[in-house]
């Protein structure tokens, strides 16, 4: 067994790398970017070393710099995980080359499965059964639609040399073929360096089903049953489960047969993936090969109780794989969900910022969390957005369903937009419980999940009062502690007033809709009023409420006792309840002392994380209404900050070319009171 590896990656699979290693024995090495420097993988390796700038072809991609690495540490193998070079053959040969152990599979079966068309060209002498297609070499414009009217339309376009949806139309008519092609090839040139393409027959409503295969330097080949990635996003996939629902023993004999035929017909030795399209009727072909680790390898892990990195190591390493085929348990059902920092009501746009709070469900044996990142840790607009992946496991899958739910619903994320309560929603769907599953799952249930935004329910608009109001109170009681006095009555903070309880009332905005709140405070009792736009009182309720840490309290409303997380990020309030997330903006407060004056405070803060590009202001000066303070540019646009009210600006929080998360505040600002 190796002594020391370095891993060519970044993110939770070079944690997860890491944590095999460690508990094998094997001392590990990081490479990192200027963008990843106080990066998790990095703190948690033994060694790190400096490969780059933050573009990926300047450091994770650059072949020299990670191998020159390897030779300083002194690793004796590099585990590439998956993505960047896990399946670039120049880099296993160059590894090869340097003398330092590639783990993965050898080159030759790497160039092989690399290219689409090749790859069928071999299963199809290997008896692999093939989608109804065209993998040739002529690539004439004329030829290629002649092989689309004799497949028969509708086709699927792909880049012979692609993957990860890139370079893939579907085509439904001939009149749109010529344009679907060149279309195409733009995009297979452009991401790959090469515009060959294939033609395959559109399956309708196909599910992706893929075969997990392992292969030693000995001859033998296994698999180890198979994962159901149909839940996809633009040929992303969302949601992973294993085995597959539905999935008879006869019919997983037969796609075992032919991923193991399939993985000998290139030699291949490693861990990889046979990938299957398969029709609703049950029949099945082959779609292409991954030469490597899979992001979705947990769900295997969790129904056989295997870790397959340490069988990567034991067989780069020239051990025989550990066990035999009919040795590989398969027990219970597991789900994985992959959490990302994204906008599902934005069309899945990426989001960058800090992690303000990052709280992921509490691990156990059938709830597992992959991650690369910690609270406080940024999500960067260089590398792929995805904060964890979250693993569960159930005796069957209705239970494996209930888990995935409960922890979906405990997850905490403030600081970048998120797909967390998309996820919930999509494991939730009718389609996806009855196991009604094909790649067009999603767009199928879109009315289910991209209904129409909700207002929050009362509870939720209590919910944040009282943790607003409790936040006060635990201010004031530090700042009595560190008064000269602290026993004084003027610092409690019971909210007693001669001849009349206090009153607190806050004006907040959750989306589109604004209430007010007002709380009457009777000690440690709080009688609270929800008012709407018209000021017509809508709901009333008792609460109790007490601080359990930095972001979370106890709350009892009319009886009912919660536990409710609620974090401060510049104006915003982000409340998770009931499973729900709430986010709320403080527009004006009244009756709390050194509160605001009720001026829109939520206007002059970040509306998503951006970066400054002007400021127009500088601090003591005096602008009018709707004067232009702060410009921010997010996501490509450029957004004006403006002042709500005539005022002086007291201070400008971030310099140009800074970056902010969503919710700073931007602007101290200080409204000019009119005269009677």
């Amino acid at each position: 067994m190796f002594q020391k590896i370095l891993i060519a990656n970044r993110g939770e699979i070079a944690c997860r790398v890491i944590a095999t290693a460690r508990r094998l024995g094997i001392a590990t090495v990081a490479v990192y970017s200027d963008a990843d420097r106080n990066a998790r993988h990095v703190r948690l390796a033994d060694e790190a070393v400096w490969i780059g700038p933050p573009p990926a072809r300047e450091s994770y991609l650059d072949i020299e710099r990670i191998l020159e690495a390897a030779r300083r540490t002194g690793a004796q193998a590099i585990h590439p995980g998956y993505g960047f070079l896990s399946e670039n053959e120049a880099f296993a040969q160059a590894c090869l080359d340097a003398g330092i152990v590639f783990i993965g599979p050898p080159v030759e079966a790497i160039r092989k499965m690399g290219s689409k068309a090749e790859a069928k060209r071999l299963m199809e002498a290997a008896g692999v059964p093939l989608t109804p297609g065209y993998h040739g070499e002529e690539q004439g414009p004329a030829y290629l639609f002649e092989q689309a009217m004799r497949i028969g339309f509708p086709v699927l376009i792909k880049a012979s040399a692609g993957g990860g949806g890139k370079g893939m139309r579907r085509v439904d008519r001939p009149e749109d073929f010529a344009e679907a092609l060149e279309s195409c090839r733009r995009e297979a040139r452009s991401s790959f360096g090469d515009d060959r393409v294939l033609i395959e027959k559109y399956i309708l409503r196909p599910r992706h089903i893929e075969m997990q295969v392992f292969g030693d330097a000995h001859g033998q080949v296994i698999h180890l049953y198979e994962r159901d990635c149909s839940v996809q996003r633009r040929h992303q996939k969302v949601l992973e489960e294993a085995p597959a629902p539905g999935m008879t023993p006869e019919r997983r004999a037969a796609m075992g047969e032919a991923a193991v035929a399939a993985a000998k017909a290139v030699g291949y030795v490693g861990a990889g993936t046979i990938e299957f399209i398969v029709e609703p009727s049950g029949a099945f072909y082959f779609m292409e090969m991954n030469t490597r680790l899979q992001v979705e390898h947990p769900v295997t892990e969790m129904i056989t109780g295997l870790d397959l990195v340490e069988w990567q190591l034991r067989v780069a390493a020239g051990e025989p794989l550990p066990l035999a085929q009919d040795q590989i348990p398969l027990e219970g059902h597991a789900i994985e969900a992959r959490i990302y920092a994204e906008d599902p009501v934005k069309g899945f746009l990426p989001s960058v910022g800090r992690l303000v709070h990052l709280q992921p469900p509490p691990e156990s044996v059938w709830v597992r969390v992959d991650t690369g990142v910690e609270q406080g840790d940024e999500i960067t607009p260089h590398y792929d957005p995805m904060i964890a992946k979250l693993i569960v496991w159930g005796e069957n899958r209705a239970q494996a369903l209930t888990r995935m739910r409960q922890a979906l619903a405990q997850y905490r994320i403030v600081g970048v937009a998120n797909n967390v309560e998309f996820l919930g929603k999509l494991v939730d769907s009718p389609a996806f419980r009855q196991a009604d599953l094909d790649t067009g799952l999603i767009e199928r249930e879109s009315a289910f999940l991209f209904g129409g935004a909700e207002e929050p329910p009362p509870a939720a608009w209590f919910a944040v009062s009282c943790a607003e109001r409790l936040a006060e109170a635990r201010r004031m009681q530090e700042s009595a502690r560190r008064a000269p006095d602290p026993t004084s009555p003027w610092h409690a903070v019971d909210g007693w007033r001669v001849n009349a309880p206090a009153l607190r009332r806050w004006q907040w905005r959750a989306g589109e809709t604004t209430r007010r709140v007002q709380a009457r405070c009777l000690g440690e009792k709080l009688q609270l009023q929800l008012f709407d736009e018209k000021g017509e009182s809508v709901a009333s309720a008792t609460a109790w409420g007490a601080m359990l840490g930095e972001d979370s309290l106890r709350l009892e409303l009319d009886g009912r006792r919660t536990t409710v997380t609620a974090v401060t990020a510049g104006s915003r309030r982000h409340v998770f309840l009931d499973g729900r997330a709430w986010v709320f903006d403080l527009c004006g407060q009244e009756g709390t002392e050194g509160a605001g004056t009720g001026v829109d405070a939520a206007g002059l803060t970040a509306p998503m994380p951006g970066r400054v590009i002007a400021v127009k202001v500088e601090p003591g000066a005096k602008v009018a209404r709707g004067q232009t303070l702060v410009v921010l540019e997010a996501m490509k646009m450029e957004h004006a900050i403006v002042a709500p009210a005539d005022g002086i600006v007291k201070a400008v929080r971030f310099a140009v070319g800074e970056q902010v998360p969503d919710g700073a505040e931007l602007v101290d600002f200080e409204p000019v009171k009119e005269e009677a």
